[in-house]
């Protein structure tokens, strides 16, 4: 009888679990394009890059506030997942001067308390849409 037991105990060890995928978006927004704002599954939120334009699609004029926007931005879908910052455990930062990272780092430190997530900055080109900074996460509840 046991071995039974055990037998059907493995047996559901062995079968994945496939959570559903659930898409988070901030309250009022739409979808839009072919991208989601994030996708939430088994409690951790992938969330898409976020850029510091505002909801009309305008760049603030410095640096500053549109580092602040992007995170902002960031923290409206995590709201929506019912998280906060302090759930944030990885993030992209992607800038498209090096001379801003020291300016993005001020406000990135502002708004991310101890301990902070871990974090990859990178420097590119140019990014899609307008503006200097685009900024993705991970969190998990």
């Amino acid at each position: 009888m046991k071995m039974k037991k055990f037998a059907i105990v493995l047996m559901f060890l062995a079968v994945p679990s496939f959570a559903a995928k659930q898409v988070i978006r901030p309250a009022g927004e739409k979808p839009s394009g072919n991208w989601s704002h994030a996708i939430l599954v088994d409690g951790t939120l992938y969330a898409s890059g976020f850029a510091g334009e505002d909801k009309n699609g305008k760049v603030p004029a410095t640096f500053e506030a549109e580092a602040r926007q992007a995170l902002d931005n960031i923290d409206a879908v995590l709201k929506a997942a019912g998280m906060t910052s302090a759930d944030v455990v990885s993030v992209q930062v992607y800038l498209t001067d090096v001379t801003l990272f020291d300016r993005m780092n001020a406000v990135y430190t502002s708004y991310f308390k101890d301990p902070r997530p871990a974090r990859t900055t990178v420097v590119v080109k140019s990014l899609v849409g307008p503006g200097h900074i685009e900024i993705t996460v991970t969190a998990r509840k």
